[in-house]
């Protein structure tokens, strides 16, 4: 795979032989610079990747590093080798240390899809109008913490201090989780043995939804090799887990939602980037279209509402996430300004609309976000569209019956 731009490689030390690989794999070419000149080689070399070894005298120099490499467009991957300490928040961790140069490039080349992704993304956004969404990708990530030692409790805040976090005590629990979300990351604590540990891994590798997965292990040893790009060992403190796991995180959130926004392109603007499902005005114009179409052929049509507190505003974008993964592909729906998340059933009557609403929202309640937010438990009501209906006064009779229910 090549790329638009060189390799910018930064050390104060001679290339380390794994580097080699680098111009095997015609991931090349490679530039050398040292710590003092990386953030002005930046800007002169214009790479298309920053791999940094993290040894010297690196200090003074890796925070305007990573502050320059920030601020390029389209997003410039920054690779921090074998780091001991805590990184800036856009460097990926890679443990060199296997000397598993296979491994590196896996690595680079699923950061460069990113950077691909992003230049795509920039270069359609003229095509429509687009409401992009704004802030760090990772404040709407969703993380998948694994494990049942003494570090979990511990783990789970550091986690969800700074992402959402979906707890699992068993491997069990934890593919339930990975057919029925969207994740953007997967850290595997302590309390399983390595057989376990091994068949976890090979299932992952082997399900190429996925295989581009930052996966983090924080109490284990790898026996063998995994077709896993983004798995990576961090052990240490909890904090320190949660903190240099986070850019492997954020990518992948920033990978996600660079997909929902080109699929918003390709839909006309009508889809929120940000959730996944249709925006406001689409889903205004749908249900519209969708009760009169009903009243005039015959049919059932059902819509549910799933209301959060007002507070934990990060509920209804799980849901709306969740409503995205699994409803069929007949239905829609569209994340409110309430704080609610409407989805309509086509096609369904009241009965097994209602069991449907009641089977998502069990999955909805196994988010929680940092130490004081609340769980997601939404409140859910549901409603069929009867004779004398308008798409009016089917969703007011809906809020009604929620503002009932929340009382």
């Amino acid at each position: 795979m090549s790329q638009a731009g060189p390799i910018l490689f930064v050390s104060n030390a001679e290339r380390p032989p794994f580097i080699a690989a680098l111009d095997e794999a015609r991931l090349f070419p490679v530039v050398d610079t040292d710590w003092a000149s990386a953030a002005r080689a930046v800007e002169q070399v214009q790479p298309a990747v920053v791999l940094a070894q993290i040894s010297g005298d690196y200090e003074p120099h890796i925070a305007p590093l990573a502050r320059k490499i920030a601020d390029q467009s389209p997003y410039l991957p920054f690779v921090a080798l074998d780091a001991s300490g805590a990184l800036p928040p856009n460097a990926l961790p890679f443990s060199s240390r296997s000397g598993n140069s296979d491994r590196l490039i896996a690595r680079l080349r699923a950061a460069l899809r990113v950077r691909t992704l992003d230049a795509t993304v920039l270069r359609r956004l003229p095509e429509v109008k687009v409401a992009l969404p704004e802030g760090d990708p990772a404040r709407d990530a969703t993380v998948l913490l694994i494990g049942r030692g003494a570090a979990y409790p511990a783990l789970s805040v550091a986690l969800g201090e700074r992402v959402g976090v979906v707890g699992a005590l068993s491997i069990e629990a934890a593919a339930k989780h990975l057919n029925t979300r969207d994740l953007d990351g997967v850290v595997l604590a302590e309390g399983f043995t390595p057989r376990v540990t091994d068949a976890f891994l090979t299932v992952l590798a082997e399900d190429t939804r996925f295989r581009s997965l930052p996966v983090i292990l924080t109490a284990h040893q790898l026996t063998q090799t995994y077709d896993l790009p983004n798995l990576e060992l961090i052990p240490g403190e909890p904090a320190k887990v949660a903190a240099n796991a986070l850019p492997l995180i954020r990518q992948h959130a920033m990978e996600a939602q660079l997909s929902r926004t080109l699929r918003s392109i390709d839909a006309g603007g009508w889809l929120d980037p940000r959730s996944g499902l249709l925006t406001v005005e689409a889903f205004a114009r749908d249900f519209a279209k969708a009760v009169e179409q009903t009243l005039a052929r015959g049919g059932g049509l059902s819509v549910a509402r799933f209301a959060f507190d007002p507070g934990n505003s990060r509920a209804q974008l799980d849901a709306a996430r969740i409503l995205s993964r699994l409803m069929r592909q007949m239905d829609f729906g569209a994340a409110q300004k309430d704080g609610s998340v409407i989805v309509v059933f086509a096609e369904t009557d009241f009965r097994t609309a209602h069991m449907i609403a009641r089977r998502l929202s069990a999955v909805m309640r196994h988010t929680s976000n940092g130490k004081h937010e609340m769980r997601s438990d939404p409140v859910v009501s549901v409603d069929s569209l009867s004779p004398s209906d308008t798409a009016r006064s089917l969703l007011g009779r809906l809020s009604a019956d929620a503002s009932r229910a929340a009382s």
